[in-house]
């Protein structure tokens, strides 16, 4: 999951040297924290947050088949 985030992300930004995941593992749940340059925050936001609940509703499909759920944090 954490490789198509980047995957994902680093197509969108100006930098995607700058792009950074770090994963949290719950009992139930797993965080990805998801760092990027601040100029590139508005490009992994969208307009509207249009193209991070994108992101999420992928995550959301490829979480349910392994039986957890995943939270995305987009952190500057």
């Amino acid at each position: 999951m954490k490789e198509l985030i980047e995957f994902i992300v680093k197509a969108l930004v100006d930098d995607p040297s700058a792009i950074e995941v770090e994963v949290v593992e719950a009992e139930k749940s797993t965080t990805y924290k998801l760092r990027s340059a601040k100029s590139d925050i508005g490009k992994v936001i969208g307009k509207r947050g249009r193209t991070a609940s994108a992101i999420r509703t992928i995550m959301t499909a490829v979480s349910a088949r392994q039986g957890k759920k995943a939270v995305l944090e987009i952190l500057e």
